[in-house]
Order: C-alpha cells, then sequence, then structure tokens
C-alpha cells in the first residue's frame, strides 16, 4: 500500500518543473500518464549523460507511463480530454494558450469533471503583462532577482541548478497534495494556478526583505551578505575548509576552542553578527591566519569539538559517494531503456513505505495499452447505457 495508490494523474509535460512534480506522485503510488509529443518531451535530448539517456529526463520521469499524442490532431485531442476527465489529477505546464486551444484548459475540464483536480504550471501566471511569455528557468531566476545576487563581486551568476523550475514543480506537488486533501473532506475539485516567478519569489524571502533597508544583499560568491564568519577560508595544506557562525556563543567557542584566542570574542570590531558582517575581511584574514599550521582535517577536529558546523567542498561525484549517503541506503536502482541505472531516493521518509521507484519509460511505450484501456472503459460504458 502506498500514500496515493489509486489517484491517476494525467500530465501533459515537458521540461523540468511539471516532470518533477508528477514524478514525485508516482513515488508515492500515484499512476502518472505522460503526454509527449510526437518527438517527445524536449528534456529527453538536452543530453545523452546517463548510458545515451539525458540527466534531466532520467531525473524528473521514473514511474510514469509515456502515451504520445499530438494535440493539434483532433482525435489525439479528444483522447486526451478522455484521459484527463478519467482523471483525478491532471497537470500541464505548456507554453501559454497551447492548453486552451486544446481544449485542456481547467475551467473546461471541471464544469464536465467538477471534481478534477487541474494543475497548471506557467512562468508567470495567468494573467499580468507577462501572461502570454514564454519561460525559461534562467530568464525568471533574471526576473526574480536571484541572478542580481548570486554569483560573485564582479560577475552575476545563475544558480547552478534549475531553482525555478524546481521551486515552481515543488509547489505544484504540495498544491496537489493539499487540493487531493480537501477533496477527500469536500468532494470538490481544485484548480491551481502555479507560476514560477512566485515560486521562486518565495525562495527570495531574505533578499526581500533585505533590501527594505535601501539596498539589495551584495554578490558574496560563498559566503554569506548577512552572516559572517560563513563560507570558505583556506587552511595550512591549500585547501579549504567551509564553516558557519551563527549566534555570539558559536563566535565566541570559534576564537576560544579552534583559533586559541579567547580575547578575540571582545574584539570591537566583531561585536555582534552585523560588526562581523561589516568587517568580513579583516575577520577572514584573522581566522586563515589561525587556520594557517592546521591541515583539513585538523581544522575541522577542532570546529567539531567546538560545535561549530563545517563541511569540505564535494563534486557531484563526491556527494555520489557521500559516506552518509550509504550510510542512510539512500541509493537504489531503476529500470530504464538504456539498463538499470542507478536512483536517489526521494527525501519523503514516510514510515512504513518505500518509494516506487519505476521505470523510466521510453517515448510512447504504453501509448497502445492506453489507448485499448480507453477503448474498453467506452465500451463497457456504451453497454451499461440502457
Amino acid at each position: 500500500m502506498h500514500a496515493l495508490d489509486g489517484v491517476t494523474v494525467v500530465s501533459v509535460e515537458q521540461a523540468i518543473a511539471a516532470p518533477l512534480a508528477t514524478r514525485h506522485l508516482a513515488d508515492l503510488g500515484a499512476r502518472v500518464i505522460k503526454v509527449e509529443r510526437p518527438d517527445g518531451d524536449f528534456a529527453r535530448r538536452y543530453d545523452t549523460a546517463v548510458n545515451g539517456l539525458s540527466s534531466h529526463f532520467v531525473w524528473a520521469n521514473r514511474g510514469k507511463e509515456s502515451v504520445v499524442l499530438d494535440l493539434k490532431d483532433p482525435g489525439d485531442a479528444a483522447t486526451a480530454r478522455a484521459l484527463v476527465l478519467g482523471a483525478d489529477v491532471f497537470v500541464q505546464n505548456l507554453a501559454p494558450g497551447a492548453a486552451a486551444r486544446a481544449g485542456l484548459d481547467s475551467q473546461t475540464l471541471r464544469a464536465a469533471a467538477p471534481g478534477l483536480i487541474a494543475c497548471g504550471i506557467s512562468g508567470y501566471g495567468t494573467e499580468g503583462p507577462y501572461a502570454d511569455r514564454k519561460a525559461y528557468d534562467l530568464l525568471v531566476q533574471c526576473e526574480a532577482g536571484v541572478v542580481s545576487i548570486t554569483g560573485t563581486e564582479e560577475e552575476p551568476a545563475k544558480a547552478g541548478i534549475p531553482v525555478a523550475d524546481i521551486a515552481a514543480g515543488m509547489y505544484a506537488f504540495s498544491g496537489i497534495l493539499t487540493a487531493l486533501f480537501r477533496r477527500e473532506r469536500t468532494g470538490e475539485g481544485a484548480t491551481l494556478d502555479i507560476s514560477m516567478l512566485e515560486a521562486l519569489g518565495e525562495w527570495m524571502g531574505y533578499p526581500l526583505y533585505y533590501a527594505q533597508s535601501g539596498a539589495a544583499p551584495p554578490r558574496t560568491g560563498a559566503r554569506h551578505a548577512a552572516i559572517a564568519p560563513y563560507g570558505p577560508f583556506g587552511v595550512g595544506d591549500g585547501s579549504q575548509v567551509f564553516l558557519s557562525v551563527q549566534n555570539d556563543r558559536e563566535w565566541r567557542a570559534l576564537c576560544a576552542t579552534v583559533l586559541g584566542d579567547p580575547g578575540l570574542a571582545d574584539d570591537p570590531r566583531f561585536a555582534g553578527n552585523p560588526g562581523r558582517v561589516a568587517h568580513e575581511r579583516e575577520l577572514a584574514a584573522v581566522i586563515e591566519a589561525g587556520f594557517a599550521g592546521l591541515d583539513a582535517a585538523g581544522v575541522q577536529a577542532r570546529l567539531e569539538a567546538a560545535g561549530i558546523a563545517n563541511a569540505r567542498l564535494r563534486t557531484p561525484e563526491g556527494f555520489a559517494a557521500h559516506p552518509q549517503l550509504a550510510a542512510r541506503r539512500r541509493w537504489t536502482r531503476v529500470p530504464s531503456p538504456a539498463g538499470e541505472i542507478a536512483a536517489l531516493k526521494p527525501p519523503i521518509n514516510l514510515d512504513g513505505e518505500e518509494p516506487v521507484m519505476g521505470p523510466i519509460p521510453g517515448l510512447g511505450e504504453h501509448t497502445e495499452a492506453v489507448r485499448a484501456e480507453l477503448a474498453r472503459a467506452r465500451a463497457a460504458a456504451a453497454g451499461e447505457a440502457p
């Protein structure tokens, strides 16, 4: 038994935002039917890094059934509509206006199926001056202000992962779960309007409030604009250790236990976090001088003894081999058209339930089976008619 057993999701989806939302639903036991255009979700062709498959597609699409339909074809559009009207949840992240042209807008669908939960994911929402704009992750990061506060003093940068897509996908996922819970109590369906801009705007919360001071947080690379000491510090063996001091108690522990200089805690330049931020460069020089006679392991041992949070910089390959993931048995394997591949379990750890972790579908792999199932359902309905 899985939490979403018996829930059917039909998704006309592409790229990352909607596929990530529906993959999480599939991991919880929902049946997810992914409707793809004849040439497939374009994320299938982003790269060939996973045994010839796209890393993006592999990440966001396990556990789904792939059905190929051409929504510009009246017959295929009617098939898509029939699938959706028989489902519990419909998700789409098509270009602005495309769902309505295919008769798959939420107003039309819910008029025919009031209990349907219809979720649309767009770049900027369904109204306003940006409603008809196409939107991709980088562009929304720009519009939401993320790029302006990310990077170094010299150059802004986008986040290294598609944060606008991920934010929208996760709010779609949680919104759908909320709507399913409400429907259990009231019988009502729901219309969900999720925009990438607004989802990422929620993640911009602290910079938005910080900017009320009259200036946005400065770009600080791997350091923090509002907390110090925080970030990378050079040590004697030429490597770096990352650390984070969150309060004055930890600052005093850093001075006494790690740097061996209890009096430094009372230096007026570094009194309180605002003072440490204002004198961050001087502070970094003092800390690195204290680390100069130690290697990274020695620094981390002192930081652990003082109760100071710390880390080493890992690559993606290093993260894949992380001892914590191994200890918690977070890796498994899933089937795919290119053979079994490694997959990281989702972070929702529900007691008594393992995630489904289904296969990654080939393009159109389930088209004929789903068409046959739909035909049987139509025949059965006709046979029951008086």
